[in-house]
């Protein structure tokens, strides 16, 4: 099964600066599939996981560190099994 996981990357000392969105593919072990930037934030819910990077970056590839977003908006509400 993949996991749609969503990359925020904004910028903490400049808040003027636009984020950007990331929108990634992976496959269960964690591995990256596929990679698609989005042209502004997305309105539903439909991803598994929401991570932010707030160090100002412009490019997915020169970020080191990421925070997950537990219970963001645009997390998917998990089904109850």
């Amino acid at each position: 099964m993949k996991r749609k996981i969503l990359i925020i990357l904004s910028n903490r000392w400049n808040r003027n600066q636009k984020s950007r969105f990331l929108e990634l593919d992976c496959d269960p072990e964690g591995n990256i599939l596929k990679e698609h930037s989005l042209r502004s934030q997305p309105r539903e819910a439909r991803f598994h996981e929401v991570w932010e990077n707030d160090e100002g970056r412009a490019e997915f590839a020169s970020c080191h560190r990421f925070k997950r977003k537990y219970g963001h908006k645009l997390q998917k509400a998990k089904s109850a099994s």
